[in-house]
């Protein structure tokens, strides 16, 4: 058995400014950078006892950068980067505000945007690039499970939550925060929900 614990980058300007980023590649800011080292120290706490402990993330910058702070604080070998563990393509509706968002293409999950990735390809995405980085690393630390900790985004995050139940988790109305921590244990293929951090929606 592994677990795996799924972590929200830190803050960019973009999601201070609550502009839809998708594959568009944006750094941390100062604050992000904070909210990495503090999910960091949370999770030294949390695997205290576990060991192995890898370090992985989306190949997008907010992504691994975030992934770097956490396994220096951990004290993990440097993150391998995955590009299917990247955030949704948002299409059309890239740097455009939530706002404009909601005028233009209306409900978020039902919203039809010209050039956006479909959520189920999404999902098949996401599923298959937690299954490559979850083989990686146990092929590396074997014949140890490791515990894994893997870096991405809100959209990808909550694909996976929803494969893992059955699309009862996440909540209606609720969002997953920069720096939040979701929980799971995966036994063979199997992804099984331990915990997830849903906040209401702004």
């Amino acid at each position: 058995m592994t677990t795996l614990t799924l972590v929200r980058h830190g803050e960019t300007d973009w999601n201070l400014n609550r502009l839809i980023q998708g594959s568009t590649d944006i750094p941390l800011n100062d604050t992000g950078r904070a909210q990495a080292r503090a999910t960091a120290l949370r999770l030294r706490e949390q695997l205290t006892g576990h060991d192995p402990v890898v370090v992985a993330s989306s190949d997008l910058s907010r992504a691994h950068e975030t992934a770097r702070i956490i396994a220096a604080e951990l004290e993990a070998s440097a993150p391998h980067q995955y590009p299917a563990l990247r955030e949704r393509g948002y299409g059309e509706a890239e740097g455009m505000d939530v706002h404009e968002f909601r005028t233009r293409f209306g409900d978020w999950h039902g919203a039809q945007v010209p050039r956006a990735e479909l959520w189920a390809d999404v999902r098949l995405r996401a599923v298959a690039g937690i299954q490559e980085v979850i083989r990686d690393a146990r092929s590396a630390t074997a014949p140890a499970a490791p515990a894994l900790v893997v870096v991405s985004h809100g959209a990808l995050i909550r694909e996976v939550i929803r494969h893992a139940t059955g699309g009862e988790f996440p909540s209606e109305g609720e969002r997953l925060a920069n720096g939040s921590t979701h929980t799971f244990l995966v036994e063979r293929d199997r992804l099984r929900l331990l915990s997830y951090a849903g906040i209401p929606l702004d």
